[in-house]
């Protein structure tokens, strides 16, 4: 089986795999190894093109226990995760009547939520694909069975228990994948969906439930990958796991990342829960996990950033080093701004994950944080610039809310007598955990007893601290003033650099909605959209009319948004227009409730101009009694001034690249309509919406 990759020459549709992570047992019993495979479906080129991508991914996970002689593969989709939810199970393992026989089975299930109202068509193509590799899979087994024998291997001796312990853990040497994505967690298996089953060539019941809250994590996992847990550790991490698997659909972090959350607060799960799923929506909308693989820093960072990434510690750490008194922050700032300061920081604390990642695999432990040593030599008065510090300030509150538990240790060397009043400005936004990681030393104490000698060796000991090892981290000086740019061009990079980011934020308040207009020219184009409400409860419209409103106007309220630039607040339809009169509703509303994530399409009827609007839901009244229930008061108590947050995203495709070619749109004329039936069952919508809470 594992000569199928990284590509199969009997499967034209694998392009491509990288391992993603492998893991074995010290006795070669357990071989746990996953990929992430490069797909190139066969699919019109149309469906291709308003999906806006070329190739599909899957994350496979391989599990091999030669021990109870079993071989189980589970794959899932990472592509349209939040659209589409596809699953499958195979197993081999040996008949319990006559052991030289190999069992084999195999089951999927497909869930459709919403496909730009092509769910139809998608559930075709998905049937055709998985029927055609079904029919495959004997033809394949066989062909490396043949080659197997062409190269003289005709039997494979039973494993059998080691003699002799080995004294080194094997060490896995994987590839990164090619881009991030959303880190994909270790147990994947996603049950309770109402899935549509597709296909089940087992006779045997279904495949158990993974990550309820009676499972326990295997322990050589325990130990390999996530350190010492306490039974109610444990116990929380399967239990916040669960919840993520069951409202993210897929796009969660893996156990290490939950973990520092969790601990973070302290194992309590409410506490974790609430900042990790703040910590997943600013990454969604800031789209920082594709950051190493999209963003270049500027050259002016390249040159003048005082910092970089220099070996590890002597517990395994990825070591960065910071020369913070040869930096000239109040040059960087004027030559840059704070997004891309703020920017650069964010992509070496995702550089410092992938690190964590690797040194585990390199080490053989859990390495789950890095060590930072900064140096101090060089600061003085300049760097206690007021916006300097502002800046710093915001990237602590960042890095602070979104990498929790990722600093093991800083090492703060050669402290001069100004530091005491940059620590008395910073120390209040840094979490009291972390600031117990931190070791300051003045002058050279760090040369002395409990100093650099016993957290780092003394090979890799920079040379510009009187090591011998030669330390590759720019030396910093100060910024030309020639690379200065005005306060305006500064907003405008500021801006330029948060919008890149394809969602945008607003804020809706009581009576004040937030409204966007799309100009439709030919009649019959597609109107799609898809958007996360982050907090309240909100009302979606959408409305036609054949004038164009008034240009927007920003609500002053929107001036109180956390997000910026993007938190603003537009409206469009004028207080004076009546509806029915001068524009009309094409659309049932929709109510969305906090935590929903909503997804849908509308294929326009007429040209002019249509208005989608998030409104604020204003809470119903008890039917006989005309006072509000219980639990509309505490939920509108949740709801701190009025004001809902949405995270957006729309698009519009032209009828041209419909015409002739897909007649499922026939059916899905006004798939919007059904969205409201959709959050109980998402088979009644061709364009159902997909609620995560």
């Amino acid at each position: 089986y594992e000569r199928r990759f990284p590509t199969c020459p009997l499967i034209p549709m694998f392009v491509a795999s990288d391992t993603v992570s492998e893991y074995k047992s010290e006795d070669e019993a357990i071989h746990v190894i996953e990929r992430r495979c490069k797909l190139d479906i066969d699919a019109p080129r149309l469906l291709k093109k308003i999906a806006g991508v070329d190739y599909v991914y899957f994350v496979q996970k391989n599990s091999l226990n030669r021990r109870e002689r079993t071989l189980h593969i589970e794959a899932y989709n990472e592509t349209f995760s939040n659209r589409v939810i596809i699953n499958e199970h195979c197993s081999y393992t040996v008949h319990p009547d006559n052991e030289d026989w190999t069992c084999f089975e195999q089951s999927a299930s497909l869930d459709i939520k919403s496909f730009f109202g092509f769910e139809s068509t998608v559930e075709k193509i998905a049937m055709k694909q998985y029927t055609s590799n079904i029919k495959k899979g004997k033809e394949i087994i066989e062909y490396y069975l043949k080659q197997l024998e062409e190269e003289g291997i005709t039997f494979v001796p039973r494993w059998t228990p080691p003699v002799t312990c080995k004294s080194e853990s094997s060490t896995s040497h994987t590839r990164r994948p090619v881009s991030p994505a959303i880190n994909i967690p270790e147990s994947a298996t996603k049950e309770g969906l109402n899935n549509k089953e597709i296909l089940n060539t087992s006779s045997s019941p279904s495949e158990p439930t993974a990550g309820t809250p009676d499972d326990k994590l295997d322990a050589d996992y325990i130990k390999r990958y996530l350190g010492d847990l306490t039974p109610m550790q444990e116990s929380c991490l399967i239990r916040l796991r669960q919840w993520l698997q069951e409202t993210h659909k897929g796009k969660i972090p893996k156990d290490e990342h939950i973990l520092r959350f969790l601990r973070a607060r302290d194992f309590n799960i409410d506490k974790a829960r609430e900042i990790l799923c703040q910590s997943l929506t600013w990454r969604k909308q800031h789209q920082v996990d594709y950051i190493l693989d999209t963003w270049n820093p500027p050259q002016v960072l390249q040159d003048y950033y005082a910092g970089g990434w220099h070996h590890h510690d002597k517990d395994g750490r990825p070591l960065y080093v910071l020369r913070l008194g040869q930096m000239d922050t109040k040059g960087l700032v004027r030559a840059l701004g704070e997004e891309a300061l703020l920017r650069y920081v964010l992509s070496i604390n995702e550089e410092g994950l992938r690190r964590c990642e690797e040194n585990t695999k390199v080490f053989g432990r859990p390495i789950s944080s890095w060590t930072c040593l900064v140096d101090l030599e060089g600061l003085n008065m300049r760097h206690l610039w007021r916006p300097g510090v502002k800046a710093l300030l915001r990237i602590i509150e960042v890095v602070e809310a979104n990498y929790p538990e990722t600093l093991g240790r800083l090492l703060i060397l050669r402290a001069p007598r100004v530091f005491p009043v940059l620590w008395t400005l910073v120390s209040p936004f840094i979490d009291d955990n972390t600031r117990k990681k931190f070791l300051i030393y003045a002058g050279n104490d760090y040369q002395g007893p409990g100093g650099l000698l016993d957290y780092i060796d003394k090979e890799i000991i920079p040379d510009f601290l009187g090591g011998e090892c030669m330390c590759e981290v720019p030396e910093g000086g100060l910024v030309p003033k020639s690379l200065y740019r005005t306060a305006e061009e500064l907003e405008n990079e500021d801006i330029k650099l948060w919008t890149e980011t394809i969602y945008q934020s607003a804020s809706v308040f009581k009576g004040a909605p937030h409204e966007v207009l799309i100009q439709i020219v030919d009649a019959s184009s597609v109107i799609t959209w898809d958007f996360d409400v982050c907090k309240g409860d909100i009302v979606f419209n959408i409305f036609h009319s054949k004038r164009a409103p008034q240009p927007p106007k920003k609500d002053s309220l929107g001036a109180h948004s956390i997000t910026s630039p993007g938190g603003n607040n537009v409206q469009l339809i004028d207080k004076v227009w009546q509806l029915g009169r001068d524009y009309s509703m094409v659309e049932s509303p929709l109510i969305c409730k906090e935590g929903e994530s909503v997804q849908g399409s509308h294929v326009t009827r007429w040209p002019g101009f249509y208005i989608l609007q998030w409104k604020f839901h204003n809470m119903p009244a008890c039917a006989t009694t005309n006072l509000p229930r219980v639990d509309d008061v505490l939920a509108s108590l949740q709801v701190s001034s009025h004001k809902c947050k949405v995270m957006y995203y729309t698009e519009v495709i032209g009828s041209e690249d419909f015409r002739g070619s897909m007649t499922s749109l026939e059916s899905s004329h006004s798939g919007f309509s059904q969205l409201s039936a959709a959050t109980t069952s998402s088979s009644q919508s061709h364009s159902s919406s997909m609620i995560s809470r």
